[in-house]
């Protein structure tokens, strides 16, 4: 069955986001001042031929654990749902 993956990618809360602050600034000087905080990281989509939603979500994992996200500056989360037809 094919299942699609969401993978969000984030810097950790602990680390200075200069992209985020760059957003910031931009939304600042654009008159926004409500915005109190941004962190910007990225959104992946896999599609994944899997057995279950759990070895499709355990694929994703590995590849985020091994090239999708850099676990020293960043976290990930994984979220799976079947493909519609």
């Amino acid at each position: 069955m094919t299942y699609t993956v969401q993978i969000k990618v984030m810097p950790l809360k602990e680390l200075l986001d200069p992209q985020g602050k760059a957003v910031m600034g931009g939304l600042q000087n654009l008159g926004l001042s409500g915005v109190e905080d941004v962190r910007v990281g990225k959104n992946i989509t896999l599609q994944l031929n899997a057995a279950s939603p759990e070895q499709a979500k355990q694929l994703a994992e590995e590849a985020s654990r091994k090239l999708l996200a850099n676990p020293v500056m960043e976290y990930f989360e994984v979220a799976c749902e079947p493909s519609n037809p």
